[in-house]
């Protein structure tokens, strides 16, 4: 699929939103979004290596929007949102709301019940949302695929982001267990290892500073995420990491955090869209024609 780009319907996401400034905390505006996908239930992530190209080759990494929207003038520009979006790992909905803390975040938030993964394993999965195309891959194996995608995307637009994944140690292509690459999809547009790349333990020192980039991914180990230990062990990973979040500013003042678990009416193109509608950039690939997850982002808590 080319690199491009549609005109973002109506801003919509699934994900914890924050209280908007200037309300009162009954008047809180939260949205959160916990999304199972059933389909990567049962799904061994692994599969062999195999050459697989691109089901077309991109025009261009980042195009002009076909409908630009006019720039906000200075006094009446809302404050920028923060998108926050964590991936687990192999759960139906059942089993990730099994999580004592995760059915927490679900009585308090919204949930969506009916979204589901693009397909199997899990690479073409997370190609498919900072994409909006599968590429055509069919397995885990390395696929080298043009410059572009989701993070290219916004930092062609300005907006600051960063991929956090836990247990890279030594680069984006040599780190070991728990790390897999499989799982940290911004290392194949272009096969480089950007900048905004980082270990996980850099989580706790951007979280804790004042400049959080708009756009956080973050990636847990294959213990952590689900993929290789329990619910509790991964709901346990999700009950430190989360509250860190929701106690930031950049969470609170118009900020969303999407939960995953990468697995209706929703998909991971669904995801893509809210993530591209939240930081102001257009849709790529099939997030354009996505259902928008405007029943979740209009919760209130």
């Amino acid at each position: 699929m080319p690199w491009s780009r549609s005109s973002s319907p109506s801003r919509r996401s699934d994900v914890i939103r924050p209280p908007r400034s200037g309300r009162t905390s009954s008047a809180h505006r939260f949205a959160a979004i916990l999304i199972a996908a059933p389909m990567l239930t049962a799904a061994a992530c692994g599969g062999q290596s195999s050459k697989v190209q691109p089901t077309q080759t991109p025009v261009a990494a980042v195009q002009t929007s076909p409908s630009p929207m006019p720039e906000p003038s200075p006094s009446t520009s809302p404050t920028p949102s923060h998108v926050f979006v964590i991936v687990m790992e192999n759960r139906s909905y059942s089993e990730a709301i099994a999580g004592r803390y995760t059915a927490q975040l679900a009585r308090q938030y919204g949930v969506a019940t009916n979204y589901r993964g693009i397909t199997h394993p899990s690479l073409p999965n997370y190609l498919a949302m900072t994409s909006g195309s599968t590429w055509g891959v069919t397995d885990d194996g390395f696929h080298p695929l043009p410059a572009g995608g989701l993070g290219s995307q916004l930092t062609s637009a300005g907006v600051s982001w960063r991929a956090y994944m836990e247990g890279m140690n030594n680069g984006c292509f040599n780190s070991r267990y728990p790390y897999a690459l499989k799982h940290n999809p911004f290392a194949y547009y272009g096969s480089a290892c950007p900048a905004q790349i980082v270990p996980f333990t850099q989580f706790a020192l951007d979280i804790a500073g004042p400049d959080v980039p708009r756009f956080v991914w973050i990636t847990p180990g294959l213990c952590n995420d689900g993929h290789d230990c329990s619910t509790a062990v991964a709901d346990a990973w999700l009950a430190r990491t989360v509250p860190t979040i929701l106690a930031t500013s950049a969470w609170k003042e118009g900020g969303v955090l999407f939960l995953t678990w990468s697995g209706a009416a929703y998909d991971h193109y669904s995801l893509l869209a809210a993530i591209e509608d939240e930081l102001g950039v257009a849709r790529l690939g099939a997030a354009g024609k996505a259902s928008p997850m405007t029943d979740l982002m209009e919760r209130s808590g």
